[in-house]
């Protein structure tokens, strides 16, 4: 299993795997592609930026029917930016295939939705909310829906979004496949899965090796939180820094963070969920294309974005829960390549680092003088 020809069986399909620039397939696509060919539902998890968004699409092209001009193939991601990100992989890799492919997703127009279903796309990739108010307007046709894929699966069967999917999935046959896809898998969402999962292969990670090899940890001791800022603006001074994501857990102190960085002259971007659609895509597009060079964010980008160039992530505010931490740190250092993160820890908080130690047997260390040599 260790070449595409072996777990590829349409030729066209293969040409726009190499050309997309895939070589070999990783571990999890080694795994993983045999069994959704295979028409099995799997339980899939696997480090980020090992190629899990690859695996679900390549396994989904490699057993669509292109003679069937009817929805097939559902991708449900629970960001914007991933519906797009995933969207213009499946693109990529079907580009000698001739099939339609369509991204729904929310906080865009409605008729716009409906005009793009109104051909009924192959596949379909979307936002949890959107995909259920098109089914509901009966817009998105859901009977020879043969694959349902969740992206980002414990985040997409949070409480948030659960309820969206459960009534997805009664809109589907019992027989449609189901493939969870996610670097991290708590045990409530395996718990859960059990419900509306079919005897599923699983490919599962011990929580001890998913914090990435690649990427370096460390953690700067900023005594006090309100100090916090002038350690940001010391790292902007003292590092060169290609690309950065500084993550905030509030959106509230996101917006005190971009006007204090703003007034002083340091030029930096912000995304959140209250900026439209198109206004998250033009950050995203200024990040990817270096216009815009450090990026302020809560949580909404921390799963599943790819950006080459990044090399550094900055936690301003440890994450809420341990699975986010490994999801952030994880935007670095995608495919193998290396990464830094850096954590800001006040007094009260140290105790916080011990604990992702614990849990991940891994090391964050404090911050050396010598960062630059890692960046």
């Amino acid at each position: 299993m260790n070449n595409f020809e072996n777990i590829i069986n349409n030729d066209l399909l293969l040409r726009g795997v190499y050309a997309y620039g895939f070589e070999k397939p990783s571990n999890i696509q080694c795994k993983s592609i045999p069994t959704i060919t295979e028409g099995k539902d799997i339980i899939a998890q696997s480090q980020s930026g090992t190629g899990k968004t690859g695996s679900f699409s390549i396994g989904i092209l490699n057993t669509l029917d292109i003679e069937l001009k009817e929805t097939q193939k559902l991708v449900i991601c629970p960001t914007h930016e991933l519906s797009i990100q995933t969207y213009n992989v499946i693109n990529n890799l079907a580009k000698y295939m001739n099939i339609t492919i369509e991204n729904i997703i929310g906080k865009t127009s409605i008729n716009d939705s409906i005009h793009k279903l109104s051909s009924n796309p192959q596949i379909i990739i979307g936002t949890p909310g959107r995909i259920l108010d098109m089914i509901n307007r009966q817009r998105l046709f859901t009977n020879n829906i043969t694959t349902l894929v969740l992206d980002e699966a414990d985040e997409i069967l949070s409480d948030g979004f659960i309820e969206t999917i459960y009534n997805i999935i009664k809109a589907l046959s019992t027989e449609t496949q189901i493939c969870l896809f996610s670097a991290t898998l708590p045990q409530n969402v395996l718990d859960l899965s059990n419900n509306f999962l079919n005897n599923p292969e699983k490919i599962l990670v011990n929580k001890e090796e998913l914090t990435l090899e690649g990427i370096k940890q460390f953690y700067i001791n900023t005594v006090n939180y309100n100090w916090k800022y002038d350690t940001i603006v010391d790292l902007y001074n003292k590092l060169s820094i290609n690309q950065c994501i500084i993550y905030i857990n509030t959106k509230n102190t996101l917006d005190n963070l971009y006007r204090s960085l703003s007034d002083d002259n340091y030029p930096v971007n912000y995304i959140n969920s209250n900026l439209t659609s198109n206004e998250r895509k033009k950050v995203i597009d200024e990040f990817k294309s270096g216009t815009c060079r450090v990026l302020l964010s809560t949580d909404l980008l921390s799963r599943g974005i790819d950006i080459q160039q990044l090399s550094l992530v900055i936690n301003f505010d440890l994450p809420k829960d341990k699975e986010t931490y490994i999801h952030r740190i994880g935007r670095s250092g995608r495919y193998g390549r290396k990464g830094v993160s850096i954590n800001l820890v006040s007094n009260n908080e140290l105790h916080l680092i011990e604990e992702l130690n614990n849990y991940y047997n891994t090391k964050i260390d404090e911050m050396p003088a010598n960062i630059d040599e890692y960046l």
